[in-house]
């Protein structure tokens, strides 16, 4: 079944965007007057600001702060259409995007910025007792699972499950793992420690693993030791050099070692989106589409692919999965299509290097920014927090987050502290539910860092 061409009643360039991130939404925005017709898919019909999902999963803010309507963000752009659906494949010789519910979406040009998507290394049943988090949906059932653990600790007679309940364990050692495990100890710390009568939330032992030598990988090592330090101020007992041998539903074994925790995350693994992979081109070992400087895989001039679903070098680096490089990738890509729509040449890609950012807790964060200048502490936190105000959508939105610092900063009180009755209960994948298999060279054993 062909899909119904709304927007396309003119013989103009068809552009179809394969994802609503940030890479994705600003290709779109920038193609706002180009002689084109843009059609956006997403499996939701939200994008979500990713960088601050953490804060809704431990309840520092609402979901609708960092989830914004795709309709309401793109309505007044006359040539673009959103569609509501999961891209199942793309078939670049026939210029076409299948999609799960049937129907066909031809394109002339094409930008995949799929993302990616947690990987558990083969383990699929890790899913059920250890959330990631990539969505509103999991920071929902984070956020459940993690005051629910409180509320059963509350209850609990017994003190070896009490001691389980009360254990929080992050799996991963990139920015969302230290993100999380620095939030849940602050939570437990401030916001909770009077509002329990038979237990003392200050107890709880929130631990991060990483699988290697030292946390935050992608930074200077006197960053890694300065995170180290914030997060061991919280609380947070951090391991390294160790991986995680099982997940269930009584905790993790590490080593010969059992971890009795009832509340698991996962941050630990990522690989590319299955359906980037079937244009067919090259991947590397994390499942990203290998690009030329021009964002263009193998011999597909009209496709380009950002963000991280994309595997690009420059200067003998590559080119990280952050926000701002899947933005920039996203200006790029509609510039690249606009000057090829008039024949002139395309410039190769540039990735601007701006710095990356890493949060632990209130006035403690890590920020390794241009010409090597290193940041840590209150003046981290603070350019962490201009930073992510700045790319947050719409100027309410900005103020309410905005207020909501600014009260938790001086209070220590979370207002998002109601849990989710709607995934009470659920795990939202079974626990048999089949594990999508890694790309053509992920290596199991040498997991990607956790995108940011």
């Amino acid at each position: 079944m062909k899909h119904d061409e709304s927007t396309s009643t003119t013989d103009r360039p068809r552009v179809v965007i394969l994802g609503g991130g940030f890479g994705g939404l600003t290709a779109a925005r920038a193609l706002k007057r180009a002689p084109v017709v843009v059609t956006l898919i997403d499996q939701n019909n939200h994008h979500v600001f990713q960088p601050l999902l953490y804060q809704v999963a431990t309840s520092a803010l609402e979901s609708t702060d960092v989830a914004f309507a795709f309709r309401s963000l793109l309505r007044r752009q006359k040539n673009t259409e959103v569609l509501m659906g999961e891209a199942e494949s793309i078939d670049p010789n026939g210029r076409v995007v299948h999609l799960s519910n049937g129907h066909a979406v031809p394109y002339d040009y094409l930008i995949v910025a799929t993302g990616a998507q947690s990987f558990y290394f083969g383990h699929p049943e890790y899913k059920t007792h250890a959330p990631s988090l990539k969505t509103v949906r999991d920071a929902l059932d984070i956020r459940y699972r993690v005051l629910m653990a409180f509320e059963q600790a509350e209850q609990e007679t017994d003190p070896v499950e009490q001691r389980a309940l009360l254990t929080f364990v992050v799996v991963g050692g990139g920015p969302t793992g230290v993100e999380l495990a620095g939030a849940i100890a602050e939570l437990a710390d401030h916001a909770l420690k009077r509002d329990f009568r038979h237990i003392d939330p200050t107890r709880a032992k929130v631990m991060l693993l990483e699988r290697g030598p030292h946390i935050l990988p992608m930074y200077p090592a006197n960053l890694q030791a300065k995170a180290e330090k914030q997060l061991a101020g919280l609380g947070v007992e951090v391991r390294t050099s160790i991986g995680v041998n099982s997940v269930d539903e009584f905790g993790v074994v590490i080593g010969s070692d059992r971890i009795m925790a009832r509340t698991v995350l996962w941050g630990a693994g990522t690989v590319g989106a299955a359906v980037a992979c079937s244009l067919g081109t090259p991947v590397d070992r994390h499942g990203r589409i290998e690009v030329a400087s021009t964002l263009n895989p193998p011999g597909l001039s009209n496709v380009f692919v950002i963000g991280d679903a994309a595997a690009l070098v420059q200067d003998g680096e590559p080119v990280p999965g952050i926000a701002t490089a899947a933005i920039q990738g996203g200006h790029y890509a509609a510039h690249a299509i606009v000057k090829r729509l008039q024949g002139k040449p395309v410039e190769p890609f540039h990735y601007w290097n701006k710095g990356q950012l890493a949060t632990i807790g209130t006035s403690r964060a890590v920020a390794m920014l241009p010409a090597r200048v290193h940041l840590w502490g209150f003046p981290a936190w603070l350019m962490y927090l201009t930073v992510h105000l700045v790319y947050l959508s719409g100027f309410r939105t900005r103020v309410r987050v905005f207020l909501s610092w600014i009260w938790s900063f001086l209070t220590w009180a979370r207002g998002a502290r109601l849990i989710p009755s709607q995934v009470e209960g659920r795990a939202f994948e079974a626990a048999d539910e089949e594990e999508a298999p890694p790309p053509l060279g992920v290596d199991e054993h040498h997991p990607a860092p956790p995108s940011h």
